[in-house]
C-alpha cells in the first residue's frame, strides 16, 4: 500500500502571472494594455485611411483641374492657328485638318482634337469613321463666342472636354474646336501617386502600430496585464488595506515630499488637512522626528514624542533612492504602563527597605527588652512609630486622591532611602473625588512621578557640591483663582477655572535659563552617564499637553517645575509654556 505524500500548495498570486497572460489572446484583449492597443490601432488606422482618402481626393481634383487647363490651352492654340482658319474656309477642310489635328494630339497627349463646322459636323477625329458625323456634346456657348469645359460621354467614353470658337478677321464664328482627355487617361495619371500614397499610408500604419505595440507592451508590464476592473479592485483593496492597518505608514519621494499617508499615521502624528505633496519638514513635526526621518541611515525602533503620543519610528529606503518608507507604532500606552511599572517597582523597593529597617528596629526593641530596659524599649519603639507615621498622616490628611497619596508615600520612602527628605507643603490640599474622570491616574503618575524622580536626582547631585541637605518639596492642591502656588499668574488657563497644581522644587543646581526652551525636548538631560536619559520631562510635557495643561520652569534654591491641569475639561487652545519665574532667576 503506497501512501501519497501531500504536496505544498503554491501561494496564490495577488495578480495574474504576465507569462500566462500573454499566452492567452482573449485575456490579452481584456487587459488594459490590450484594450488600449486595440483602440489605438483602430485610431491610427482611421487617421491613416482618412488621410489617404483626403490625399487621393485632393490629388484627383488637382489632376482633373490640370487636365482642364491643358485641354483649354490646346483648344485655344488650335483655334488660333492660321492653318485652321484657312482650312475651314477651303474646299476640303478634312484633307488639311485631319493630319494637323493628329499631329498636335500626338504632341500634346490629349485624347482627341475635333474641328467641326458651326452645325457640329466633324472634320477631324481620332477615329476616321467618326468624321462627317455630328459632334456629341454642347456647342451653344461656343457658337456665342465663349469657351467652356464640361465632362461628357462621347464616342471615346467619359472625358473632360473644352469647346472654343474659331473666329475670322471680323470676329465671326466660322468653325468650332473641341479638345478633351478621357477620364480613363486621367485615372492612369493618378496610378503612380495613388500607389505612392498607399505605400506611405501602409508605412504610417505599420510605424504607428509598432509604436503603439511597444508602448502598450511597456504598459502591460507595468500593469501586469490586468484589466480596468482588476486595477480598480486592486486600488480599492489597496486603500482598504492602508486604512485597516493600525501601524502608521508614510511614503516619501526623492524630495522628501509625502506621497502617501494612511489614517493611522495621520492620527499618530496629529496631521490635519491635505498632506500629500507637502514636505516632511513643513508638517509641524518635532525636530528630532524630522531629523530621524530625513537622516541618511535607516532608523530601527527609535522612540519619539509627538504632541500627544509616544511613537516608535522605523525608516527604510525604497529601491535605489526612489524615496523612503516610514512606519510608526503607537507606544503611548506601553510607555504609560512602563511608568506605572516603574512606580510599582519603586513602591516595592521602598517597602523592602522599610521592612529591612523595621526588622532592624524590632531587633533593637527585643534586645532592650532582653536587657531588662523596658522603658527604653517602649520609648524607642514609640519614637520610631511616630516618625514613620508622621509623613503618612500628613499625606493622607492633605491628599484624598488615592493614586496621588500612594505615589507620594512610595516616592517619600524611596527618597529617604537615597538620603533625600521629601516634604509636602502646608498649603497642599486635594479632596477625594474632585479630580474629573478625564484626568487619568496614569497621567497623574507620569507627571508627578517623573517630576519627583528628576527632583531627587537633582537634589542628590546638588548635595555633592554644597553643604545644603538634599530636599524635595512637593505641592499638590486645587486652585480656582488662576494663581500658581507661588502667587504668579498662570499662562494659558482661564483665571476663574479650577485646576490641579502640582509643584515640585529641589535643592539642586537648578536649570540654566538658556536651556529652558530645551527642557522638555526628548533627549535633554543634565546627566552624562550615557544611560539614555531625557525622556521623563518630555513625557511630563506630553501628558500635560494631552490634558490641556501647562508646564513652567522656575528657580528658587534649585529648580522649580509647576504643572497646572484644568479640571473642567480639556482646554480648547492650551499649550506648554516654558517660562522662567520672575523671582530669583539667575544666569
Amino acid at each position: 500500500m503506497s501512501v501519497r505524500t501531500p504536496t505544498a500548495t503554491a501561494p496564490r498570486r495577488l495578480h495574474p502571472d504576465p507569462r500566462r497572460l500573454f499566452a492567452d489572446p482573449r485575456r490579452l484583449v481584456r487587459s488594459l494594455a490590450g484594450q488600449l492597443f486595440a483602440v489605438q490601432v483602430v485610431i491610427v488606422a482611421a487617421v491613416v485611411a482618412g488621410g489617404a482618402v483626403l490625399a487621393y481626393l485632393y490629388t484627383a481634383d488637382r489632376t482633373e483641374a490640370a487636365a482642364r487647363r491643358e485641354v483649354t490651352a490646346v483648344a485655344h492654340a488650335v483655334a488660333d492657328s492660321p492653318t485652321v482658319r484657312s482650312a475651314v474656309t477651303g474646299p476640303d477642310p478634312t484633307a488639311v485638318l485631319q493630319p494637323y489635328a493628329e499631329q498636335v494630339r500626338a504632341d500634346t497627349g490629349v485624347s482627341f482634337i475635333t474641328v467641326m463646322n458651326t452645325d457640329g459636323v466633324r472634320w477631324t477625329h481620332p477615329l476616321p469613321e467618326q468624321i462627317g458625323k455630328r459632334f456629341l456634346g454642347h456647342i451653344d456657348w461656343a457658337l456665342a463666342g465663349q469657351t467652356r469645359s464640361e465632362t461628357y460621354t462621347g464616342t471615346l467614353g467619359p472625358s473632360v472636354r473644352v469647346v472654343t470658337p474659331v473666329l475670322d478677321d471680323r470676329h465671326r464664328v466660322i468653325a468650332l474646336v473641341s479638345t478633351g482627355i478621357t477620364l480613363e487617361s486621367i485615372s492612369k495619371q493618378l496610378t503612380g501617386p495613388l500607389l505612392a500614397l498607399v505605400g506611405v499610408a501602409v508605412a504610417a500604419l505599420a510605424v504607428g502600430g509598432a509604436g503603439t505595440y511597444l508602448a502598450n507592451s511597456r504598459l502591460r508590464r507595468h500593469t501586469h496585464g490586468m484589466g480596468p476592473a482588476e486595477l480598480s479592485h486592486l486600488y480599492e483593496y489597496h486603500q482598504a488595506t492602508l486604512r485597516s492597518v493600525r501601524e502608521g505608514l508614510v511614503l516619501l519621494d526623492r524630495a522628501h515630499r509625502v506621497v502617501l499617508c494612511n489614517d493611522a499615521a495621520r492620527e499618530l502624528l496629529g496631521l490635519e488637512g491635505v498632506v500629500d505633496g507637502r514636505s516632511v519638514d513643513a508638517l509641524g513635526l518635532p525636530e528630532a522626528l524630522v531629523a530621524a526621518v530625513l537622516g541618511d541611515e535607516p532608523v530601527r525602533d527609535e522612540v519619539h514624542l509627538t504632541a500627544e503620543r509616544v511613537v516608535v519610528l522605523n525608516t527604510s529606503t525604497i529601491g535605489t533612492g526612489l524615496g523612503r518608507v516610514v512606519t510608526l507604532r503607537d507606544h503611548t500606552e506601553l510607555q504609560s504602563l512602563s511608568g506605572e511599572l516603574d512606580s510599582v517597582r519603586g513602591f516595592t523597593e521602598a517597602l523592602g527597605a522599610q521592612a529591612h529597617e523595621a526588622a532592624n528596629r524590632l531587633h533593637a526593641v527585643v534586645s532592650l527588652i532582653e536587657l531588662g530596659r523596658h522603658e527604653q524599649a517602649v520609648e524607642f519603639a514609640t519614637a520610631e512609630l511616630a516618625l514613620a507615621q508622621q509623613l503618612t498622616d500628613r499625606v493622607v490628611a492633605a491628599v484624598g486622591e488615592p493614586v496621588l497619596a500612594a505615589l507620594l508615600l512610595g516616592k517619600a520612602a524611596q527618597a529617604a532611602e537615597r538620603g533625600v527628605e521629601l516634604t509636602l507643603t502646608d498649603d497642599s490640599r486635594i479632596d477625594d473625588g474632585v479630580l474629573p474622570p478625564g484626568l487619568s491616574a496614569r497621567d497623574l503618575i507620569t507627571v508627578l512621578g517623573n517630576l519627583i524622580d528628576n527632583a531627587v536626582d537633582a537634589a542628590i547631585a546638588g548635595a555633592a557640591e554644597s553643604p545644603v541637605p538634599p530636599e524635595v518639596t512637593v505641592t499638590a492642591r486645587i486652585a480656582s483663582d488662576g494663581l500658581a502656588s507661588d502667587g504668579l499668574a498662570s499662562d494659558g488657563l482661564d483665571g476663574g477655572a479650577e485646576h490641579l497644581v502640582l509643584r515640585v522644587a529641589d535643592t539642586g543646581a537648578g536649570i540654566d535659563p538658556a536651556a529652558v526652551e530645551d527642557v522638555f525636548r526628548r533627549g535633554w538631560s543634565t546627566k552624562q552617564d550615557g544611560r539614555g536619559h531625557g525622556l521623563g520631562l518630555a513625557l511630563v510635557a506630553q501628558a500635560a499637553r494631552r490634558n490641556g495643561g501647562t508646564v513652567e520652569v522656575g528657580r528658587e534654591r534649585g529648580a522649580v517645575l509647576t504643572v497646572r491641569l484644568p479640571l473642567t475639561g480639556r482646554a480648547a487652545s492650551t499649550g506648554m509654556a516654558a517660562s522662567a519665574e520672575r523671582a530669583g532667576v539667575v544666569s
